[in-house]
C-alpha cells in the first residue's frame, strides 16, 4: 500500500461542508488552490477532516523546508508557551528573538559585521529592507525586475509583477519603483541565441541607468535569486554579479528575497550563494519559521543600523513562539547532510519529467534548484503559447488523486513543486508518478 490513502472522494463530505461555511464566512477574495479541509498533517504528509492521506508537494507555499510538525519543532513551542507568549522586542528584551538573530547573523554570507531585524511575514520584511537601503542611501529609487513577487502591501504591491492577479483594483501605488526584464532563457527572444540574449539583458541593466534612474537616485536593487511565483526562474549568475557590480558602483543596496528560495530550499541555505554573489541584505522567511509567521532582514550591521532609534519595528515581529521553532528550523536545516536532500530532490523530478517532455509536447520546460522545482505548460513548443487552463485542470485532477499542488509563473502555466526536504523519496516518487500520470491524462482531454 502506498502513502495515499483515500477513503472518500475529494473532496469528502466533510471538507465540502468546510468549504461551505468558508464561503459564508471568509472573504471570496482569499483563493482556495485545492477542495480539501485539513485536519493535521505530519513530514509530508496530509490527513483531511474526512480522513483521507494526501502527499504535499506545495508545503504551506515553501514554507515547510523541515515539513509539518517536526517534533523538536513542536516541543519548542509548547515549551516557550509555557513561559512567555508574547512581549514585543520594543517593550523588553527576550531571549528567543536575540538568538534567532544571533543565528541569522551566523549564516549571512558576507564578511560581517551582521546584524538581523525580525518581522512577521515576507511582505514586511521586504519593505523594511527598502526603509533600510533608503534610510542607509538618503535615496530612494528601487529596481526590481519582471515576474517578480514581493508582497502584498502597497510598496510591494508596486515591486510586485503580474498585474491581473496581484495589483488589478489596488492602485495608486507607491512611486519610485523602477521595473527592468529579468532573463527567462526558456523564453530566449526568437532569433536570439541564449547568450545574446543574455548579453542583451546585461547591457539593458546599463541603459536603465540612462533611460530609467540615475544610480545617483537608486536607494537599492531587488531581486529573487530564483523567481518564486514568477515560475521559479533560476536567475543567471551573470546577471546577479552584473546587479553586485551596478551596487558597488552606484552605492545601491543589492537585496536578495530569499522569502521562497531561502531556508535551505535549494539546497544551500540562501539561493544566491550559488552564485558565489554576496549581497548587502537577505530576506527571509516562509521555511524560516517551520510553519510560524516570522520573517528576517540580515546584512551589513552599518545599514541595519542606518535609521534613528525607533524608526522600524513592530507589535509581533520576532514573537517568541515563532522564534523558538525558527531556531529549532535552523538547527535542522544545519544538521549533517539534511540541505544536500534537495539535490536528491530536483534529480527525482528531472528524472520523472524530463523524458515525458518527447511524450507530451505541452510539457515545455522542467526547471529550478533543489527543493524548488516547476514544469512550465503551453499549447505549443514552438510559439510557447502559455496553457494556464492545463495547469489548472492538473492541479484539480492531482487533489483527487490525493497529491497537493499550486501553479505559478506570470502566465499561471506551472506547476510547482515544494515538498519539504527530508520527504522520504519512495513518497516523493509515488506524488509525482500521479502528478505524470495526470499530465498524460489532462494532455490527452484537452490537446
Amino acid at each position: 500500500m502506498g502513502y495515499i490513502q483515500l477513503k472518500t472522494a475529494i473532496p469528502g463530505p466533510r471538507s465540502r461542508a468546510l468549504m461551505e461555511r468558508r464561503a459564508q464566512a471568509v472573504t471570496r477574495a482569499l483563493a482556495q488552490a485545492n477542495p480539501i479541509a485539513v485536519a493535521k498533517a505530519h513530514g509530508a504528509l496530509v490527513e483531511d477532516v474526512d480522513g483521507n492521506l494526501l502527499i504535499d508537494l506545495a508545503g504551506g507555499i515553501g514554507a515547510l523546508g523541515v515539513g509539518h510538525t517536526p517534533k523538536a519543532v513542536v516541543e519548542a513551542i509548547k515549551a516557550q508557551a509555557e513561559n512567555l507568549i508574547h512581549m514585543c522586542a520594543i517593550v523588553a528584551n527576550y531571549e528567543p528573538y536575540v538568538a534567532l538573530a544571533e543565528a541569522l547573523n551566523a549564516l549571512y554570507p558576507g564578511p560581517g559585521p551582521a546584524k538581523t531585524l525580525l518581522a512577521n511575514g515576507g511582505a514586511e520584511a521586504v519593505e523594511n529592507a527598502v526603509k533600510l537601503a533608503r534610510a542607509f542611501t538618503g535615496r530612494a529609487g528601487v529596481m526590481v525586475f519582471e515576474g517578480a513577487y514581493h508582497g502584498r502591501t502597497n510598496l510591494t504591491m508596486a515591486m510586485t509583477s503580474k498585474y491581473a492577479l496581484f495589483k488589478k483594483g489596488f492602485g495608486p501605488f507607491a512611486p519610485e519603483v523602477y521595473r527592468l526584464p529579468v532573463p527567462n532563457l526558456y523564453r530566449t527572444p526568437p532569433g536570439m541565441t541564449e547568450a545574446e540574449y543574455l548579453e542583451w539583458s546585461l547591457w539593458n541593466l546599463e541603459n536603465a541607468l540612462v533611460a530609467h534612474i540615475d544610480g545617483s537616485a537608486l536607494a537599492a536593487i531587488v531581486i529573487e535569486p530564483v523567481l518564486g511565483e514568477g515560475g521559479f526562474i533560476p536567475v543567471p549568475h551573470a546577471f546577479l554579479r552584473k546587479l553586485r557590480e551596478i551596487a558597488d558602483r552606484t552605492g545601491a543596496v543589492l537585496i536578495a528575497d530569499e522569502v521562497q528560495s531561502g531556508s535551505g530550499r535549494t539546497g544551500r541555505m540562501w539561493a544566491i550563494e550559488h552564485s558565489g554573489v554576496v549581497p548587502d541584505l537577505i530576506v527571509s522567511a516562509k521555511s524560516l519559521g517551520a510553519g510560524m509567521p516570522i520573517s528576517a532582514v540580515t546584512g551589513r550591521a552599518e545599514i541595519l543600523d542606518a535609521p534613528h532609534v525607533g524608526g522600524v519595528g513592530s507589535t509581533y515581529g520576532g514573537n517568541p513562539l515563532a522564534a523558538v521553532a525558527a531556531l529549532e528550523a535552523l538547527r535542522i536545516l544545519k544538521s549533517p547532510g539534511f540541505l544536500a536532500r534537495a539535490q536528491d530532490i530536483e534529480a527525482k523530478v528531472r528524472e520523472i519529467f524530463e523524458p515525458l517532455k518527447e511524450e507530451v509536447p505541452a510539457l515545455g520546460d522542467v526547471r529550478g534548484i533543489g527543493a524548488m522545482m516547476a514544469l512550465e505548460f503551453v499549447r505549443d513548443p514552438k510559439t510557447k503559447e502559455p496553457w494556464p487552463e492545463f495547469v489548472l485542470e492538473l492541479v484539480r485532477r492531482n487533489a483527487e488523486k490525493g497529491v497537493i499542488t499550486i501553479r505559478a509563473g506570470l502566465y499561471s502555466n506551472a506547476l510547482r513543486f515544494l515538498p519539504p526536504l527530508d520527504i522520504p523519496l519512495d513518497m516523493l516518487e509515488e506524488g509525482l508518478s500521479v502528478v505524470a500520470e495526470n499530465i498524460r491524462e489532462v494532455y490527452a482531454a484537452l490537446a
